[in-house]
């Protein structure tokens, strides 16, 4: 999902098809005269009836449980909402020669259903504790906030840094936001900074909590986040190639669901543990 939409971008095929819901003059295909474009932002289309399906199959998956949870139900059917306001979202961008506010509340949307997504695997997998016992450190739901807000600022400000920079998702003149490109892809550096002195110090108080799993899932996340800097810094100082812009979209991907599953797995415990505290 968010490959191929930074296929679509990079490549200049966001108006491959410039019509919503169909491609062009009332064809829902891309015709020839289109060319290569035309078919990337098709395939990019199709992409929501996959998703669709292998949603609907959770959602029936999750009903036909003999002890079926309602909250897998429910974030199953939030998933369901998410790709159809995805959907929406993206035929808006279209409709409105790719406004860079709209492409950003495009991107924010296929956030929205990835964290969905994440949330309905742990909680299939059990993410909890078998064993909670009290929590002592009293900066971890602190820290867990701060890591959260600065993983949640981290990705809309990259959003910025996409909507005033060269690739606009189509070979013409596309409006770009009127902010300095530099000046935010610094201030996003920073933040990223910040975001990963948020994850070492949740390193650290998971450490002294004992929470080991929560702990390993930390530290994967710090190294991927890792990665993903570097992925940003090259781009950011050879001009922004294709693909390196394209890994870094995939990489924001894998930093948010790490974040995701962290936020999730460390509040599932201390939930767990306050209702032990309180029996």
């Amino acid at each position: 999902m968010f490959s191929e939409g930074g296929i679509v971008r990079v490549t200049g095929s966001g108006l491959g098809c410039p019509d919503w819901p169909t491609c062009a003059g009332g064809s829902v295909a891309p015709t020839a005269e289109m060319g290569i474009h035309g078919v990337i932002e098709f395939t990019n289309r199709m992409l929501t009836w996959v998703l669709t399906a292998a949603v609907g199959w959770v959602i029936i998956a999750a009903r036909l449980q003999r002890h079926s949870d309602p909250r897998v139900v429910r974030w199953a059917w939030g998933q369901f909402w998410l790709v159809v306001l995805n959907a929406v979202v993206g035929g808006v961008s279209v409709l409105t020669d790719l406004n860079p506010y709209i492409v950003a509340a495009h991107f924010l949307a296929a956030v929205l259903l990835l964290t969905a997504t994440a949330v309905t695997r742990d909680l299939v997998h059990n993410v909890a504790l078998d064993s909670p016992r009290p929590v002592t450190n009293s900066r971890l739901s602190h820290l867990v906030k701060v890591f959260a807000a600065a993983n949640a600022a981290l990705l809309v400000l990259g959003t910025v840094v996409t909507g005033s920079g060269p690739h606009a998702g189509d070979s013409s003149d596309v409006y770009r936001m009127p902010v300095s490109w530099v000046g935010i892809t610094v201030v996003h550096a920073l933040v990223a900074g910040f975001a990963l002195m948020s994850a070492l110090l949740l390193y650290r108080a998971l450490g002294a909590e004992k929470l080991g799993r929560e702990r390993k899932m930390i530290a994967a996340y710090i190294v991927v986040f890792i990665g993903q800097g570097l992925i940003g810094s090259v781009q950011s100082l050879t001009n922004l190639p294709e693909l390196l812009v394209v890994l870094h979209v995939f990489g924001s991907a894998l930093v948010w669901v790490g974040a995701v599953r962290v936020i999730h797995a460390i509040n599932t415990t201390c939930k767990a543990r306050t209702a032990v505290v309180v029996a």
